[in-house]
């Protein structure tokens, strides 16, 4: 059997600051995020089935990543809850903003685990969640991928 893997990309933007920090992100910044995320399965051999040759409809990858995570962090700021940032973040969240409190710390590295358990559970049994891959700036990037983690 041949089993192929698929990815799809998404853009979007979203704002955090990281409680405790020794630099400059310590204070409320944005980035413009990449997201990659890539499964893995083999292609759909019913000829009768709309998908014939397809590991899954990259419209399918789409819903759920758009629903899942991109609806949700675009144009957010996300915010630890456990720091003292709660307080703002409840203003700016009364103001209309778009606040999202995180039990973790909101680095890349925490926001991809997030994402690795908010797409996961969405995926059919015919396919496994191969590796998700954030891009917070065009040079830097966290990576979570399945073989690490069984």
């Amino acid at each position: 059997m041949n089993k192929i893997r698929v990815t799809k990309s998404f853009n979007f933007e979203t704002a955090h600051a990281l409680y405790g920090y020794d630099g400059k992100c310590k204070n409320i910044h944005g980035h413009s995020y990449k997201l990659f995320v890539t499964v893995k399965g083999i292609p759909i051999q019913d000829k009768s089935n709309p998908k014939f040759g397809m590991v899954i409809d990259f419209g399918d990858i789409k819903k759920i990543v758009k629903t899942e995570v991109v609806d949700k962090f675009d144009h957010a700021i996300l915010l630890n809850v456990n720091s003292p940032h709660k307080e703002l973040g409840e203003n700016l969240a009364s103001e209309g903003h778009k606040v999202i409190f995180t039990q973790y710390q909101p680095s890349c590295e925490n926001m991809l685990i997030d994402m690795v358990n908010l797409i996961k559970p969405q995926l059919n049994d015919t396919v496994e969640l191969q590796s998700i891959r954030l891009h917070e700036t065009e040079t830097s990037y966290a990576e979570w991928l399945a073989e690490d983690n069984r």
